[in-house]
């Protein structure tokens, strides 16, 4: 069953933006709420990296490549983790995933590809 649910990736030029949203329609809200969520990127050939965290208090944390560039948030009533995505450069092509701590749930993946 399907845990985490991506969305929001496409095609955009450099420069651009994107918002990525991870939905969690299977978590009930007493699961969801004290979980910590994750952005991971997988580009094309290389291992899967951490982009961002946001913990349950909403305390977040940034690799350094994406530092002032992206921002994670969340809506615990919607039961979405978000990943807005500013400045995008050719190298944040690929596939981003979502991933819960507490649970170890992974999504599917949503590919942005980024333009030059």
């Amino acid at each position: 069953q399907v845990q985490l649910v991506e969305s929001g990736g496409g095609l955009v030029q450099a420069g651009g933006s994107l918002r990525l949203s991870c939905r969690a329609p299977r978590m009930i809200t007493s699961t969801f709420n004290p979980d910590d969520f994750s952005w991971y990127h997988q580009a094309p050939e290389k291992q899967r990296e951490l982009v961002a965290t946001i913990r349950s208090s909403c305390e977040t944390n940034y690799a350094d490549s994406v530092k002032g560039r992206f921002i994670i948030s969340r809506d615990n009533s919607r039961k979405t983790v978000y990943l807005q995505m500013n400045s995008l450069r050719p190298e944040d092509t690929g596939v981003y995933y979502c991933h819960s701590r507490l649970r170890d749930y992974w999504g599917s993946g949503t590919l942005v590809t980024v333009a030059s």
